[in-house]
């Protein structure tokens, strides 16, 4: 009788022994993910000059699509909302690359594709930083602000491009 209990005591040991590892990997999981707790609070409180889109501007890109999405990812990320980079990499990586290749003909320019390609490396960036476990707060707050420069920058230009475009010069 007492060999049945003593087995009985053994084998419920080893069932709690066991239980208490995963606990422990599950809060250090945890721990990791509380580097991402991004507030809208902190985003807001990035300082930089956000530039919009002149009424010009929008009338010249309101056929592209690529870019209304890219400006619903900035909306989202001034909410603190970062889901978008939890999906697989290709999807951002077709964006960009139809961002670049729908460019509308009144914005063919070399200052619109340099700023294009700055915004989809700090785009890349964001993402890479988002997706590491060991980024800080500090850190994946710079990158936010790097990437909403770049999308500022980019409508800067824009607007720039269609200002110029739409100036009539009489010669003499």
């Amino acid at each position: 009788m007492r060999i049945k209990i003593l087995a009985l005591l053994c084998f419920l040991l080893s069932f709690s022994g066991c239980k208490k590892t995963p606990e422990e990997t599950v809060n250090e999981h945890v721990e990791q993910n509380k580097t991402h707790d991004i507030t809208e609070q902190d985003v807001k409180k990035i300082k930089y000059i956000d530039y919009i889109l002149d009424s010009k501007t929008e009338d010249a890109i309101k056929d592209w699509q690529e870019y209304k999405q890219v400006e619903e990812l900035v909306i989202n990320i001034k909410k603190a909302d970062l889901t978008y980079f939890t999906e697989d990499k290709k999807v951002i990586l077709l964006l960009l690359r139809e961002l670049k290749q729908n460019l509308p003909d009144a914005l063919k320019a070399e200052s619109i594709n340099s700023r294009i390609l700055v915004m989809e490396t700090q785009l890349l960036k964001l993402e890479s930083l988002y997706s590491l476990g060991t980024t800080s707060k500090e850190e994946l707050i710079a990158g936010i602000k790097e990437f909403l420069i770049a999308f500022s920058n980019l409508n800067f230009q824009m607007n720039k491009k269609v200002e110029f475009d739409s100036r009539v010069i009489e010669k003499p």
